[in-house]
């Protein structure tokens, strides 16, 4: 459930980084970087599924979210493992 939820606001994010490298390891390392640093929501169920979302979707779930992404696009970018030149984002 967070896995989608931040792929997908993974993607939104990166539009505003050009400079970014955005390769399968950067984009691997950005996402593993904000998955560790967000609290786990574990279910076994569709119903506690639909409730996760729900809590997941809230403004300050997202906040939290954009937060450790934007950490995860910085760090990335300074020093990628695929080899890309470091940039420095803005």
């Amino acid at each position: 459930m967070a896995w989608e939820v931040t792929k997908k606001e993974y993607e939104k994010l990166r539009a505003q980084y050009a400079t970014f490298c955005g390769c399968d390891t950067c984009r691997g390392d950005v996402l593993m970087y904000a998955l560790n640093r967000l609290t786990p929501h574990y279910v076994s169920t569709r119903q506690g599924e639909i409730l996760t979302e729900l809590s997941l979707s809230s403004d300050q779930e997202m906040a939290k979210l954009d937060v450790v992404l934007l950490e995860g696009f910085r760090k990335v970018a300074m020093a990628p493992r695929c080899g890309a030149k470091p940039v420095q984002l803005v």
